[in-house]
């Protein structure tokens, strides 16, 4: 589990809507909101086993297409 914390100052002359832009921003990199969305829900480890079977069965049958 990696903790990461975004600290933004704001500078001078910088407006609070610029810096709430900056912060969301660098949140989205460090991928804190998609950790946040992740923990959302309880996922029992047998349904997440389950999805990550369904999830290389679909990558298997896009694999066999032919174009």
């Amino acid at each position: 589990m990696v903790i990461s914390v975004v600290f933004i100052k704001v500078r001078d002359e910088e407006s609070i809507e610029e810096a709430l832009r900056r912060f969301k921003h660098d949140c989205e990199r460090n991928g804190i909101l998609k950790e946040i969305k992740r923990r959302e829900h309880y996922m029992p480890p047998s349904m997440k086993r389950k999805i990550k079977s369904q999830e290389a069965r679909r990558k298997v049958r896009k694999g066999r297409r032919a174009y």
